[in-house]
């Protein structure tokens, strides 16, 4: 018996959307705390610093949160893939018990 949906261990589009929407809010709260870090920490006019601030401080924050973010979608297609396979596991059984209960 063919599988009635195809096999993928895609995560929902809700799950890849969610993890993007975290990806950029990461990466603005990361502007945020470079631009703030260096504001704290400087005198006088320092524009440049506050910039390479702004500008570095979005891209750690976004990589830490996309790297963790791939993680978690990797684990999510892992765990499906696993509930596939027991859920094709007690089919089986379930039809095997069927047929030996028949005459």
């Amino acid at each position: 018996m063919p599988p009635e949906h195809p096999e993928s261990s895609l995560p929902s589009v809700r799950a890849r959307v969610a993890a993007f929407v975290a990806i950029l809010v990461a990466g603005g709260c990361g502007a945020l705390i470079g631009f703030g870090l260096i504001d704290v920490q400087c005198n006088g006019t320092c524009s440049t610093a506050k910039g390479v601030g702004a500008v570095v401080g979005p891209i750690v924050g976004a990589l830490g949160v996309a790297v963790v973010a791939v993680l978690v979608l990797r684990a999510m297609g892992e765990w499906r893939t696993i509930q596939d396979e027991l859920d094709r596991l007690r089919l089986t059984e379930e039809e095997g018990a069927h047929r030996e209960d028949e005459p």
